[in-house]
């Protein structure tokens, strides 16, 4: 379900013809999140860092938004396009989000499976916009990060993640959050990761 953004009205409309005439109009903030809760816990580390950005992007409206020419949509859901690696390289699959992590851990587990045992790339030809693209980096822990992107028109959201590493407090990772300025500013990027960080603490409790 999607709901049209009157231009008219909406308070972001200034910003957004802003930063639409900028060639380089996308910015990426790292940050480190506290995932010691997650190591604890036994679950699935790669499924269930899918599930927490998941309830993140899910959390902050703005990271639902996306648009075509000077049309605004907001998504209800998004679906998550990782990049899933195989012997030969890497493969994208879709998987749609759900509230219930358990079960949106066993269609993960099963698509994730499918992808692995032989298929295409399945990159987004651009028909779809109700999605966000992730990525784990699980040999490197990094300080700062930025993607390849076709266009300054490419609004949709980025999220990598790091190798977890021992701290003196637990464990923890570096995150990157990759946006378009025209949709996205830094209090939803600060939004973001609060729920991040809520998510994987809520592991802990």
């Amino acid at each position: 379900m999607t709901l049209n953004i009157d231009l008219t009205t909406w308070t972001g409309a200034e910003a957004f013809r802003l930063f639409r005439s900028y060639d380089r109009p996308h910015y990426a903030v790292t940050a480190r999140v506290d995932v010691s809760g997650l190591k604890r816990s036994g679950l699935p580390v790669f499924r269930t860092c899918l599930w927490m950005i998941g309830q993140a992007l899910h959390a902050v409206p703005e990271l639902r938004l996306r648009f075509r020419g000077d049309q605004v949509e907001l998504h209800d859901r998004i679906d998550l396009s990782p990049t899933i690696a195989t012997p030969d390289g890497f493969r994208y699959t879709y998987l749609q989000w759900h509230p219930d992590r358990a079960a949106f851990d066993a269609d993960a587990a099963a698509r994730i499976a499918a992808v692995r045992a032989g298929a295409p790339l399945n990159a987004n030809t651009g028909a779809q916009d109700a999605v966000a693209y992730l990525s784990c980096l699980p040999w490197l822990d990094y300080t700062s990060l930025d993607n390849a992107l076709p266009g300054p028109d490419d609004c949709i959201p980025r999220v990598s993640w790091g190798r977890i590493v021992s701290t003196s407090a637990g464990h923890d990772m570096a995150m990157t959050l990759q946006v378009h300025h025209a949709l996205v500013h830094g209090q939803h990027v600060g939004q973001f990761f609060t729920a991040v960080q809520t998510g994987f603490a809520d592991l802990a409790a």
